[in-house]
């Protein structure tokens, strides 16, 4: 049992690999319910990233992840970069037997303060169709930041249903081309996915 905990605590066999190879590793070790959940209370700030009795932080960070400890330890509190790690180990590591309790803090970290964390929430939500996120995506239509309204039109076209349609059309005037384009494909999606060609014609013309 103490080799299991060692080698938990190392963190991964090669911190530059991909993220998914990190958590595949893990939840050989682990578990994949144990891997979401910790994930989970990452990005809902329930863990400390430096608890001794949790993975080490370098499974969802990297490399990257020694500079975050460093910094934990300087200062005595985590920046955001725990919340966006643990968001993004939900991309790879999604968990149906715990999926109840991860659903709730995706949508509530597409509030959150710091725009990547808002951002990877988006894709989490895009990549594992959470509906329960839709009336927030719609309002990240309006964030400040592009990558944000992006993340959020992509995560519309498989979560949204008729009443964000509105709101897509809207962005089909957003100053930024990309997220005219993500707006005008999420459109498209949506026309196909409800059967409502209607939904899309303005988005013909771009």
């Amino acid at each position: 049992m103490s080799g299991l905990r060692d080698r938990v605590h190392r963190g991964p066999a090669d911190p530059k690999a991909p993220p998914v190879t990190w958590l595949a590793e893990l939840q050989s070790l682990i578990g994949p319910e144990a891997v979401a959940l910790w994930c989970t209370d990452l990005l809902a700030e329930r863990v400390s990233p430096v608890d001794p009795g949790q993975p080490n932080l370098s499974w969802v960070g990297g490399a990257a992840a020694g500079w975050e400890v460093r910094r934990i330890e300087q200062y005595g509190e985590p920046d955001y970069w725990p919340r966006v790690w643990g968001a993004r180990g939900l991309l790879h590591a999604w968990c149906e037997p715990v999926q109840a309790q991860s659903t709730p803090v995706v949508v509530e970290a597409l509030a959150d303060e710091h725009w990547r964390v808002r951002e990877m929430a988006a894709k989490v939500v895009r990549r594992w169709e959470l509906p329960d996120a839709a009336p927030r995506l719609a309002g990240l239509l309006r964030d400040p930041v592009p990558r944000v309204r992006t993340a959020a039109a992509r995560a519309l076209a498989v979560v949204g249903d008729v009443e964000h349609a509105e709101t897509l059309d809207a962005a089909l005037d957003d100053p930024e081309v990309v997220v005219r384009r993500a707006a005008a494909d999420a459109l498209h999606r949506l026309a196909t996915r409800l059967d409502r060609p209607d939904l899309a014609e303005r988005a013909d013309w771009l």
